[in-house]
């Protein structure tokens, strides 16, 4: 926070010159084009129609381009100086190319719509600026393109996209966020949930001691976090199978596995044995219904199968747990 600050050699909007706007405005052309060039890269593979809607909006950004050079070079001549985005105080920023590459569909849809309000307005901001009035219809002009009626990604996406291309496209959005982030999470999650269950509630009715039994509980939590997610990760990198990046899933899925353990885990941070473990056994259940819900909103398993499947499964587990330890 105190880097924005104080950082060196910032400058307002307003102590600009009429050139050094026009200047500005050039290489924020020029970067949005490359911007929506590499959304358009990003998303060609997955979603070509949404890429030519990218690829158009660059041609637009070229467009403006030249017109604010041409008219830079009637108003000051060839030589333009260099005044870039980070150059101006609470000029908006731009995220680098390789950021772009795991943003996910809507996310760059929003970003192309914030850039083009941000476009406006600036061109708004600096057309108060300017006394020429050649220049200030320019910059009048363009700040209308960046806004007409509607924004020109979703001129485009009417044009590129009608809504069963983007329903379409939606649908490969929502498969990869269940393959990448759904599946390897609930995996996770069943795991740490159920493989854990013997363990705690063994140590929990061998010993009849709380901090012994969350001990327990917390080592098996994250040892099976650790091992689910290196598994998980080193199990393919995704470009084969359609997974995505292996780190993501690695993440998602040690993460939910450490998460399951833990949640029948901490009620042992309670000294009383009895209440410990009351609440212990309601976590349990509450795990294993969700484990089924998930299963079934995301998975598209029927809601019967996957009660069968873990809450079944799971109370099998707890009860041997309990067994164990009671013998």
């Amino acid at each position: 926070m105190f880097s924005r600050l104080f950082r060196p050699g910032k400058r307002s909007l307003e102590s600009l010159s009429e050139q050094e706007i026009l200047a500005l405005a050039i290489s924020s052309e020029e970067d949005d084009g490359r911007i929506y060039l590499a959304y358009a890269d990003a998303l060609r593979d997955a979603y070509p129609h949404s890429a030519r809607i990218f690829e158009e909006m660059a041609e637009e950004e070229s467009h403006h381009r030249q017109m604010l050079i041409d008219r830079h070079v009637a108003r000051f001549g060839d030589r333009i100086p260099l005044v870039r985005r980070e150059h101006v105080r609470d000029f908006p920023e731009r995220k680098p190319d390789w950021l772009i590459q795991n943003m996910p569909l809507e996310a760059i849809r929003a970003q192309a719509e914030a850039m083009e309000d941000a476009a406006h307005r600036f061109y708004l901001a600096a057309a108060s600026r300017t006394e020429d009035a050649a220049t200030r219809k320019l910059l009048g002009d363009l700040a209308l393109a960046e806004k007409s009626h509607e924004s020109l990604a979703r001129r485009l996406g009417k044009q590129h996209t009608p809504e069963d291309v983007k329903a379409e496209e939606d649908q490969t959005a929502q498969r990869q966020f269940v393959l990448t982030y759904v599946q390897p999470g609930l995996a996770g999650l069943m795991d740490g949930s159920v493989s854990t269950l013997a363990p705690i509630f063994a140590a929990a009715f061998a010993t009849q001691d709380t901090w012994q039994t969350f001990l327990v509980g917390l080592s098996a939590s994250v040892g099976a976090g650790i091992s689910m997610g290196f598994t998980e990760a080193a199990h393919d990198d995704g470009k084969l199978s359609g997974r995505g990046s292996p780190v993501k899933r690695g993440l998602a899925s040690g993460i939910m596995t450490a998460v399951g353990g833990l949640g029948h885990a901490l009620p042992y941070l309670i000294p009383n044995f009895m209440l410990a473990t009351t609440i212990a056994v309601f976590v349990v259940f509450v795990e294993l219904w969700a484990i089924a819900f998930i299963q079934n909103r995301y998975m598209e398993t029927p809601f019967f199968r996957a009660v069968l499947q873990v809450v079944f499964g799971g109370s099998l587990v707890l009860a041997a747990g309990v067994l164990i330890g009671n013998a």
